[in-house]
């Protein structure tokens, strides 16, 4: 296994990464994109020489790959963060979304499948009262939250599906010790002071993803691939020892992809352990 960190967090100094692969004659190249559509034509020429080409965490784009290890699907993102305000709330009652920007395509796509799953009978005793935007800016994410309080008194539970809205939710309501809880997906090493099963902790619990796991997955996909196990198509199947079977599955941006599984779940109980590893 060779590791390499480009420069910058940019396209050009990715491509230069890649091009330094190629020349060495790697079997297969895994890389988190930081551009979708820029890396193509150095993603191109690599598979062009034969090198196998996955994606993880973020993805490029379909030409620009055989398959993305995605760290989880959009629906299993949903249903995590629904069942979590459910059982924070007691199951009935008003709750709020507080979300990074309204142009951000996760984000939107997560919310989307969250309204989806509250049309079952299952969430019917629970309001959603807005959607609100902090635009991942700490002191907009601060405001935000602010005003989900003032504006619902009888607010019980507030979800951020953003790293940065559920740190700075985080801190208001356990500053102000409101009442109101909060989930949504965050960063164990940001939210560690905050995760607790006590009245003076505003986060019982929150999730994310593992991200050893999603190496872990990566890693046999690439395997799989330089074996000739799979080509990346739609129905493929391989193991991932330990790990169990995976399938790849039509992504939605028209690609293939492997879902690693659920988010992962991070309370009281593992945030001591994980708030050292991000």
């Amino acid at each position: 296994v060779i590791v390499k960190h480009p420069e910058a967090a940019t396209a050009d100094a990715q491509v230069t990464v890649i091009q330094s692969l190629i020349s060495q004659g790697v079997d297969s190249i895994s890389i988190a994109g930081n551009d979708a559509n820029a890396l193509q034509a150095a993603l191109e020429e690599a598979m062009d020489a034969g090198i196998k080409v996955t994606c993880l965490d973020s993805a490029v784009n379909p030409d620009s790959r055989q398959v993305f290890v995605n760290q989880a699907g959009i629906t299993e993102v949903g249903q995590s963060l629904m069942d979590a305000v459910l059982d924070i709330s007691g199951g009935e009652g008003q709750w709020a979304i507080l979300s990074a920007t309204s142009q951000a395509t996760n984000q939107n796509a997560w919310i989307d499948s969250m309204k989806e799953i509250m049309k079952d009978d299952k969430y019917s005793k629970l309001e959603l009262v807005e959607v609100a935007y902090g635009d991942d800016e700490p002191q907009k994410s601060t405001d935000q939250t602010q005003a989900l309080l003032s504006k619902y008194p009888d607010l019980k539970v507030i979800c951020a599906p953003t790293t940065v809205g559920v740190n700075s939710a985080a801190k208001v309501l356990q500053d102000e010790k409101s009442s109101v809880k909060l989930t949504g997906l965050g960063l164990p090493s940001d939210m560690a002071e905050y995760i607790g099963d006590g009245a003076d902790k505003s986060c019982p619990y929150m999730f994310l993803w593992n991200p050893i796991d999603l190496g872990s997955a990566c890693a046999y996909t690439a395997m799989a691939l330089v074996n000739g196990d799979i080509t990346g198509a739609v129905g493929d199947k391989f193991s991932a020892g330990d790990m169990g079977d995976y399938e790849v599955v039509k992504a939605a941006d028209g690609g293939t992809e492997v879902i690693l599984g659920p988010p992962f779940k991070f309370d009281p109980s593992n945030i001591d352990e994980w708030k050292d590893v991000y």
